[in-house]
């Protein structure tokens, strides 16, 4: 007997729909299993088989041929063994044909028939939807994950013989639902920290501002306690909410990772990530035998923040230079291409020199060609992705104890909400909505200049010796900075401004450092 399971394989971002078939036949008792199949999908002949005895079903011994379709699309993880066992009851008459047709079914199985949970449950969930599938089985885990998608009956399942009863009898289970509005409400809470919580630092919190305000890569370089990390980990309270678009792409991506619980169904929250500078080149880009997204994607609609940033490898730090271009990451391997997102806001944070305290000579003692080395792990052209420079101070005695009120991280926030609402009317047509993202071409049109501002900016360019590059960059910044004061056009005080977050650039990394 013939019988067929919809199921699907995750591929980058998305979800690709796969048919699993089971032909059961009289003969010398087999089990073959074909379909470009991964070793952990082979692997579940003996699962299946075993989760089928110890859920008390009794099968004849028969040949037994399973096929994964499409077979130009290699099956990875162990997400087939649910589909695959019910597609085999189904095959034996245990279960009716009938009630396959609009359900798609996902779940690995342990030896005792219990449904163990997988990852990426909420992209097949929205493939299965996309495909006009009515229901979709899944792990009871990933229950609250998959009934985030909305037009699906999401059905939780804890072990195969559960499954089977369901198959038979639908009533003995019940859907799965999330009230997405609601649900978003109550975890968005208050955050715990605040940019009230640090003292002084008011240009650093302005060129902060400025950054969010235009998702701005930012880099932050002084001493040892001066702040830099406590700032930086303030920043996602004064970026605006995620709409429930970006919640759903951003979510997508950590379900692949498996970084989704029943607790939090989707992402909420604009990611922070923060990884070690021991990190290697592939945990940062993604990939892998099995390509996973790595942290560039993990922290796409938010920040990734790298601490210590001449620690880390100097090969890692290249690779950033695509992602933070392209906002995206392609990993091809032999058996596909895999593309993810890497939309996200780069922050480092450094000290000027080994010790920390160059160039105040009275507490460093480093040697100019130990600064130099110690500098020259940032690269030029990785230097030239950073719209933002910025250098901190210790903060003073009398800035600790003065008895003054600093600003929240709310007006702040509501000062980033109404620059970022011009850029979204302004970029309308386009297909983004970031000054950050603006091209070449783009600047000549979105960032136009007077006679004065132009005498100006040619100064600039010659004075700092910028490249193409920075000088676009300068009025990328410029052109965020006058959106925060509510201007239509680039005026002298914003490309002033905006070339004051590059000069520190100038101070530290002359041309003797690249020599």
């Amino acid at each position: 007997m013939f019988s067929k399971v919809y199921s699907a394989a995750v591929q980058g971002i998305d979800a690709t729909l796969v048919g699993v078939e089971v032909d059961v036949s009289d003969g010398l008792p087999q089990f073959n299993m074909v379909g470009a199949l991964a070793c952990e999908v082979k692997e579940a002949r003996d699962r299946v088989r075993t989760a089928i005895k110890n859920s008390g079903f009794s099968l004849n011994p028969k040949k037994i041929t399973v096929n994964l379709s499409p077979a130009n699309i290699r099956k990875e993880g162990t997400g087939f063994d649910l589909p695959i066992a019910v597609a085999m009851l189904a095959a034996f008459g245990i279960i009716p044909v009938e009630r396959m047709k609009e359900t798609l079914i996902i779940g690995e199985l342990s030896l005792n028939g219990e449904v163990e949970r997988i990852n990426g449950v909420l992209p097949i969930t929205l493939a299965a939807k996309m495909q006009g599938f009515k229901r979709i089985l899944v792990p009871k885990y990933n229950a609250r994950e998959g009934a985030c998608i909305q037009g699906i009956t999401v059905i939780g399942v804890q072990n195969l013989k559960e499954v089977a009863i369901y198959l038979n009898n639908p009533d003995t289970l019940e859907s799965e639902y999330v009230d997405l509005d609601e649900y978003l409400e109550q975890k968005k809470g208050t955050n715990s920290i605040d940019f009230a919580d640090v003292i002084g630092q008011a240009a650093v919190k302005r060129a902060m501002e400025v950054a969010v305000a235009g998702m701005h890569n930012l880099l932050l370089m002084g001493p040892p306690g001066t702040g830099k990390t406590m700032l930086s980990k303030r920043l996602p309270t004064i970026m605006p909410d995620l709409t429930l678009e970006e919640s759903m792409e951003i979510s997508k991506v950590y379900s692949i990772a498996g970084l989704l619980s029943p607790d939090e169904s989707i992402v909420v929250q604009r990611p922070f990530r923060q990884p070690h500078h021991t990190i290697s080149a592939m945990a940062l880009a993604g990939g892998g035998k099995s390509p996973k997204p790595g942290e560039v994607s993990l922290a796409s609609g938010g920040i990734l923040f790298l601490d210590e940033l001449p620690e880390f490898n100097r090969n890692t730090l290249e690779i950033l230079r695509q992602p933070m271009e392209e906002r995206y990451v392609s990993i091809s391997r032999l058996h596909g291409s895999y593309r993810y997102p890497t939309d996200f806001m780069l922050v480092g944070a450094m000290n000027p020199c080994p010790c920390g305290y160059y160039p105040d000579r009275n507490r460093c003692h480093c040697s100019e060609k130990q600064v130099n080395r110690y500098l020259s792990h940032l690269s030029k052209p990785l230097l030239d992705r950073i719209d933002i420079v910025m250098e901190l101070s210790p903060v003073h005695y009398k800035e600790i104890t003065m008895d003054r009120k600093e600003e929240t991280s709310r007006e702040i926030k509501e000062r980033v909400e109404m620059a970022r609402k011009i850029q979204m009317e302004r970029y309308e047509q386009e297909n983004f909505m970031f000054n950050s993202n603006l091209t070449p071409n783009l600047i000549k049109k979105y960032c136009r200049l007077a006679k004065e501002e132009k005498k100006l900016m040619e100064e600039i360019f010659i004075k700092f010796r910028l490249s193409a590059r920075a000088y676009h960059r300068v009025l990328k910044v410029a052109r965020t900075i006058a959106d925060l004061d509510g201007a239509k056009e680039i005026q002298m005080e914003h490309l002033s401004e905006a070339v004051c977050y590059r000069s520190l650039e100038n101070k530290f990394w002359g041309e003797a450092h690249y020599e």
